[in-house]
C-alpha cells in the first residue's frame, strides 16, 4: 500500500519494526520444506494512532438508518475488543495492547453495565474470549486459557487453567478471536507472522479447531491471512469468516474478504490468490486462482474488516434477520482513509448480496476519533459495538416503525 509522503520518523519506525518482525518469521529463500518468506517491504506490527478519544458530542456525529439509535453501553472499557455474553447477560471483553480481560455485568437490564470489573491483566494480547458451560477461554497469543464458574466470582476469578499452550509466539497477526461452534468445538485462528509470506507449518494462516478440553487440534481452513471474526450461520450452521487483505500493493488491492466455509479443508488462496482474482506479485507465480474458494463478498481494501455476527435478535425490523453486521476498524496506512464503520452484508430472496454501511462517522475529515472491533447482539435484540481506540461499548437499539 501506498504511504503518505513525506514519509514521518514514527513511520520510518514503524515500518522497519515491520521489516524486521517478518524477515525474523521465515528464511528468505525456499528450503527443502517449502519454507520461504517475501524479501520485500513488510507491513507493521500494529497501527499508529494519535488522535484523543470521543467526547459526546462525537457520538452524535454518528449516522444510522432511519429508526435506529446508539448510546453508550459502557465506558472506561480500555482498549476494548472482542466480546462474549455469558447466559447472565453479562458480557466479557478481551483487549489487545492492554492485556486485560473484563467483565460487564447488567443486572437492572437498563441498557448501561453496573461496573466494568478487570478480571485479569498482565495478559499476552487477550483478545479473544468465549464461553461454555460456565468458563470463559480467553485467547493469548501462544495459549488458551479458561477461568471456571467466572459468573460467580467476577471480583474473585479463580486461577486460570491451561488449555493449550503450543500456539506459535509470533505477535504479528498472532492476537485471535475465538469461538464455539454448532459442533462443541473452539475455533481458534492463528494468522500470518508476517504481510506476505509462506511458512512450513500448517497452523498458520489457517483457521484451527480443538476438542474444549485443548485436544485433537486440527486444521478447518487453509489459506486465511488474519481473521479476527467468524461466526455461523443460523440456519445452515456453516461457518463465515472474515479476512484482512495483505499490504503494500496500492491503496485498492487486494480488497478484504467475507468467506463462507461449509466444510473441512478448504483453501481460500493466501499467499498464493487475494479475493478470488488477484494472483500475489511473489507467490502467485504459477498458480491459478481458480484453485482456490473466492470469497462470498469482497469488501472494503484495507478496511480493518474485524468482528462479524449474523443478527438473530427480534428488535431490528425483519429484513435485518439472518443479515451479517461486520466491524471496520478502519485503514492504518491508505492514503485516504476508509473504514472506521459497521457495515451490513445482506442477501435479497435469491441470494444476490450486497455490503452496504450502517453505522458510520468515527472518521470525520481524515481524523477517526473511535475504530470499531466488534458486534455482539443481545437477548432484547440490541447490537452492541466495541471500540478499542474510544475504550468503549455502545449499543445500538430500534425505536421506529417496523
Amino acid at each position: 500500500m501506498k504511504l503518505p509522503a513525506p514519509l514521518t520518523w514514527s513511520a520510518c519506525v514503524l515500518l522497519l519494526l515491520g521489516q524486521l518482525a517478518c524477515s525474523n518469521s521465515g528464511k528468505p529463500d525456499a528450503n527443502e520444506e517449502g519454507e520461504r518468506t517475501s524479501t520485500a517491504a513488510q507491513d507493521t506490527l500494529s497501527e499508529e494512532v494519535t488522535e484523543q478519544p470521543a467526547t459526546d458530542a462525537n457520538l452524535a456525529q454518528i449516522t444510522l438508518p432511519d429508526g435506529f439509535q446508539i448510546s453508550y453501553y459502557a465506558r472506561n472499557v480500555v482498549n476494548a475488543r472482542s466480546m462474549a455474553l455469558g447466559p447472565d447477560g453479562t458480557l466479557y471483553v478481551g483487549s489487545r495492547d492492554r492485556g486485560s480481560v473484563y467483565a460487564l455485568p447488567d443486572k437492572n437490564k437498563d441498557g448501561k453495565v453496573d461496573e466494568v470489573i478487570t478480571l485479569a491483566s498482565g495478559l499476552k494480547m487477550p483478545n479473544g474470549v468465549a464461553l461454555r458451560n460456565g468458563s470463559l477461554y480467553v485467547a493469548e497469543i501462544s495459549r488458551i486459557t479458561r477461568y471456571d464458574n467466572i459468573a460467580d466470582n467476577l471480583k474473585n476469578p479463580p486461577a486460570p487453567q491451561v488449555v493449550y499452550d503450543k500456539f506459535p509466539t509470533e505477535e504479528h497477526h498472532g492476537w485471535k478471536y475465538i469461538a464455539f461452534g454448532p459442533d462443541d468445538k473452539l475455533y481458534v485462528p492463528v494468522g500470518a507472522p508476517c504481510n506476505i509470506c509462506l511458512r512450513k507449518e500448517p497452523v498458520y494462516a489457517a483457521i484451527s479447531r480443538m476438542n474444549p478440553d485443548g485436544s485433537g487440534l486440527e486444521v478447518f481452513a487453509h489459506g486465511v491471512r488474519n481473521t479476527v471474526g467468524f461466526d455461523w450461520h443460523p440456519q445452515t450452521k456453516e461457518l463465515w469468516f472474515t479476512d484482512n487483505g495483505r499490504d503494500l500493493m496500492g491503496d485498492n488491492i487486494p480488497p478484504d474478504e467475507l468467506n463462507r466455509a461449509p466444510k473441512k479443508g478448504m483453501h481460500f488462496g493466501y499467499p498464493f490468490c487475494h479475493a478470488g482474482e488477484v494472483l500475489d506479485p511473489e507467490f502467485g507465480k504459477g498458480k491459478d486462482c481458480a484453485d482456490y474458494t473466492p470469497p462470498v463478498q469482497k469488501l472494503n481494501p484495507h478496511g480493518g474488516t474485524l468482528g462479524m455476527e449474523f443478527y438473530t435478535g427480534t428488535m431490528f425490523p425483519e429484513n435485518y434477520q439472518n443479515q451479517i453486521f461486520i466491524a471496520e476498524h478502519g485503514s492504518w496506512n491508505r492514503t485516504e482513509k476508509i473504514g472506521y464503520r459497521v457495515s451490513l452484508y445482506r442477501t435479497d430472496a435469491q441470494g444476490k448480496g450486497s455490503f452496504v454501511p450502517f453505522a458510520a462517522g468515527w472518521l470525520q475529515n481524515g481524523k477517526e476519533w473511535g475504530r470499531p472491533v466488534d458486534v455482539e447482539v443481545m437477548p432484547d435484540g440490541s447490537l452492541l459495538v466495541s471500540d478499542d481506540m474510544n475504550d468503549c461499548i455502545y449499543r445500538i437499539t430500534y425505536t421506529g416503525q417496523k
